[in-house]
């Protein structure tokens, strides 16, 4: 009669394998969860700025959008307010006020959908984006 199965080497070889397996993957998953949060941030602050632009072109009105450094939060005035994670770092450089990283700071939509402010900056640990604003045209470009 022939044995089936599989013997005791075998089984820990299998196990060992896969504990590496798991192990690796999510020391890669934990690596990528902090830029992930940093490119969604990013990505909600140009869709809030290019809202804010949409709303002055179609409204004929002048929108600002407020970022209070601070308190860590970003919004169209008189809207709803988004949080930036507390891990995510902001900077403002304005072409007048210089850098500034603390306190509020408005751009300020036009109705011609030209934008009064400065370029965004995101960080964290081991990334930065750059959101460059055309005061002009109003294009957001991420970067």
């Amino acid at each position: 009669m022939r044995n089936t199965g599989f013997t005791l080497i075998e089984l820990i070889i299998v196990m060992f394998i896969a504990t590496l397996i798991f192990g690796l993957s999510s020391v890669l998953f934990t690596n990528m969860l902090p830029s992930a949060k940093l490119d969604s941030t990013a990505k909600k602050i140009s869709a809030t700025i290019r809202h804010a632009r949409s709303l002055a072109k179609i409204s004929g009105e002048i929108k600002t959008i407020t970022f209070d450094m601070d308190s860590k939060i970003f919004g169209i005035e008189d809207a709803n307010y988004e949080d930036i994670p507390s891990d995510i770092n902001i900077k403002i450089i304005d072409p007048i006020a210089g850098d500034l990283t603390s306190g509020k700071y408005s751009l300020t939509v036009n109705t011609t959908g030209g934008i009064e402010g400065g370029m965004i900056a995101l960080w964290n640990k081991k990334k930065t984006i750059h959101i460059k604003i055309d005061p002009i045209v109003g294009a957001v470009v991420v970067k």
